[in-house]
C-alpha cells in the first residue's frame, strides 16, 4: 500500500461546521490520507479535535501549520469568506490544497487562486463533491455510451430547507457579498453536477430572487435584513443544443430535495436524493425506448473508491474526493474537480446572476 499522504486541516472545529459533519469522519476512514494536524482558531478545540480524531498535531494559528515540513497538503474547510487568503497562503507555503466550494468569494478570487496554484506547479482540488458521487459518475457514463441517445432537453430541481429563524451565528449568510447563499451553495452543487453529466449551459436566462427579506436572530430577538437570493429559476441551452431548467430553492417548509430529468431520443434517466447530489447518495432510474417505465439501476461496484469504512451521507463523497486527492499528489497528475472546475463554474454563476439583474438571455 503507497505511504499516506500527510494532511493538516484548516477549521476542524470538533463538533461544528463542514469538518465533523464530513471531512474529519472520512479522513479517518481513509486509506490514503493521514490526518497529520487539525487547526482551528482556539487552541482548546484544536485540542480536542486533535484527541477526538486521532492528530498527531494541533494548531490554533494555521500560519503555523503551513509552516510545518511534515504536512504535505492542507484542506481548507471554512467559511467562504475566509477561503481566498488561507488558500493563497498554503499554495505560497508550498501545499497542496484541496479548498471547499465556493472557492471564493468573487469568481476573480477563484481566478488568482487557480492561477497561484498554476504557476506553483501544486495540486488542487475543490469540494465539488456530486462529480465523486457514484450514481452521479454513472450517470455521466451512461449518457457519454448513448443510454439516452441524443440529449434533447433536461431539468433539475432542489428545494432545501430555508429555516427563517437562526442564531446570530448563523446570519452572516444574510450577506449577499459574501458569497455564500442559495446560488452558490446548492445552485452551484446543482447546476455543476448537471453540466458534469450532459455538458455546459451556451446561453441562460435567469431570474435570482431573494423571498425571505428578513431573519429573525432567536438569540438577540431581532429581525435582520437579508439581501442574499433564496429562490433561482434558470432557463437555457446546452452546448449540444437540448434545452434546460434549473430550480433552486430554500424553502420553509417541507423541502421537496433533489430530482434532476435527463430526456433523449432513445431513453430517460432520473437522478433523485433527499438534498443535493454532493450530500447524499443519489437513487438512479432509467428507462429505454419501449420500456413500460423508469427502473432502479445499479451502481456498479467499480465506481466506489472510498474505503468501505468510510460513514454513509457527508462524509461518503468526500471520501471518494480524498482517494483523487491523494492519487494526484502522488502521480503528479491533475485533480477533477481543480480550481480550473471552480473558475467554469463561478463564471456560470456570474452569468446567471448578471441574466437576472439585466432581464435578458447571457451567452456563455
Amino acid at each position: 500500500m503507497a505511504e499516506k499522504i500527510r494532511l493538516g486541516v484548516i477549521g476542524a472545529n470538533p463538533t461544528r461546521g463542514w469538518g465533523p459533519r464530513a471531512h474529519l469522519p472520512a479522513i479517518v476512514a481513509s486509506r490514503d490520507v493521514e490526518l497529520t494536524a487539525v487547526c482551528t482558531t482556539r487552541k482548546e478545540s484544536a485540542e480536542a479535535s486533535a484527541e477526538k480524531y486521532g492528530a498527531r498535531m494541533a494548531f490554533h494559528d494555521y500560519r503555523e501549520m503551513l509552516a510545518c515540513p511534515d504536512i504535505e497538503a492542507v484542506a481548507v474547510v471554512l467559511v467562504v469568506p475566509n477561503h481566498y487568503h488561507v488558500t493563497v497562503d498554503a499554495l505560497n507555503a508550498g501545499k497542496h490544497v484541496f479548498t471547499e466550494w465556493p472557492l471564493g468569494k468573487t469568481g476573480a478570487e477563484a481566478v488568482e487562486m487557480r492561477d497561484l496554484a498554476e504557476a506553483k506547479g501544486l495540486r488542487h482540488m475543490v469540494g465539488l463533491q456530486a462529480r465523486a458521487n457514484p450514481s452521479i459518475r454513472y450517470a455521466r457514463d451512461l449518457v457519454a455510451d448513448g443510454y439516452v441517445g441524443e440529449v434533447m432537453a433536461c431539468h433539475v430541481s432542489v428545494a432545501r430547507g430555508g429555516v427563517l429563524q437562526r442564531p446570530s451565528d448563523r446570519t452572516w449568510q444574510k450577506d449577499n457579498s459574501l458569497g455564500a447563499h442559495t446560488l452558490t451553495i446548492p445552485g452551484g452543487h446543482t447546476i455543476d453536477a448537471l453540466r458534469y453529466i450532459v455538458g455546459d449551459f451556451s446561453s441562460v436566462s435567469a431570474v435570482v430572487s431573494t423571498q425571505a427579506r428578513q431573519w429573525f436572530e432567536t438569540d438577540t430577538q431581532r429581525y435582520v435584513d437579508v439581501d442574499a437570493p433564496d429562490n433561482v429559476l434558470v432557463s437555457g441551452r446546452l452546448a449540444n443544443g437540448a434545452v434546460a431548467s434549473v430550480y433552486v430553492a430554500a424553502v420553509p417548509w417541507s423541502a421537496a430535495g433533489y430530482r434532476m430529468e435527463i430526456y433523449g431520443r432513445e431513453g430517460t434517466l432520473v437522478a433523485s436524493s433527499g438534498n443535493t447530489p454532493q450530500l447524499l447518495a443519489v437513487r438512479l432510474q432509467g428507462t429505454k425506448a419501449g420500456g413500460s417505465g423508469l427502473e432502479d439501476m445499479e451502481v456498479p461496484a467499480e465506481y466506489v473508491t472510498a474505503p468501505a469504512e468510510t460513514p454513509e451521507k457527508e462524509p461518503r463523497n468526500v471520501g471518494e474526493m480524498y482517494v483523487r486527492f491523494a492519487d494526484a499528489i502522488r502521480n503528479g497528475t491533475g485533480c477533477e474537480p481543480d480550481f480550473n472546475t471552480a473558475v467554469d463554474l463561478h463564471r456560470l454563476i456570474d452569468a446567471i446572476a448578471a441574466s437576472s439583474e439585466q432581464g435578458r438571455a447571457v451567452e456563455l
